[in-house]
C-alpha cells in the first residue's frame, strides 16, 4: 500500500463522517432554525440548497473576535448572525456544529494538500 493510497483512504473515511454529520446537523439544528421566524432571516445567504447549513455551522464555530470582525464588514449579510443563533440553539447544537465544521475544514484541507503534493510529484 503506497502513501497516496493510504492518504486517499483516510480522506474518504473522513469525508463519509463529514457527510453523516452534515445530514445530522441539518436535520437536528438547521431545520429547527428554519422554522423559527426570528432566525429564518439570520441564516445568511443561501447560494445553493443546503448552504445555510454550512453558514450556521461556521457561525457557531467561529471565535467571538472573528464574528465581530465579520459583522463590521460590508459583506456581513452573507454570513449567518451568530448572536441570534446562540440565543436559539442548545449546547448540543453548538457542539454538533463545531464537530461538523472542523471535520469539514480538516477533510477539505487534507484533500487539497494531497492533490497538490501528488501534482508536485512528492507523493508517488
Amino acid at each position: 500500500m503506497t502513501l497516496i493510497t493510504l492518504l486517499v483512504a483516510i480522506i474518504i473515511i473522513l469525508s463519509l463522517v463529514v457527510m453523516i454529520l452534515y445530514l445530522a446537523f441539518g436535520q437536528i439544528t438547521v431545520r429547527k432554525l428554519r422554522k423559527n421566524p426570528e432566525t429564518r432571516a439570520a441564516l445568511g445567504v443561501e447560494f445553493t440548497s443546503g448552504w445555510d447549513i454550512l453558514n450556521v455551522a461556521a457561525a457557531l464555530s467561529r471565535p467571538k473576535w472573528l464574528t465581530n470582525r465579520f459583522q463590521r464588514s460590508r459583506l456581513s449579510y452573507l454570513a449567518a448572525n451568530a448572536e441570534i443563533l446562540y440565543q436559539h440553539t442548545t449546547a448540543f447544537d453548538r457542539l454538533l456544529a463545531r464537530v461538523f465544521w472542523w471535520a469539514y475544514v480538516i477533510a477539505g484541507t487534507f484533500m487539497i494538500i494531497t492533490v497538490l503534493l501528488n501534482f508536485l510529484g512528492i507523493l508517488k
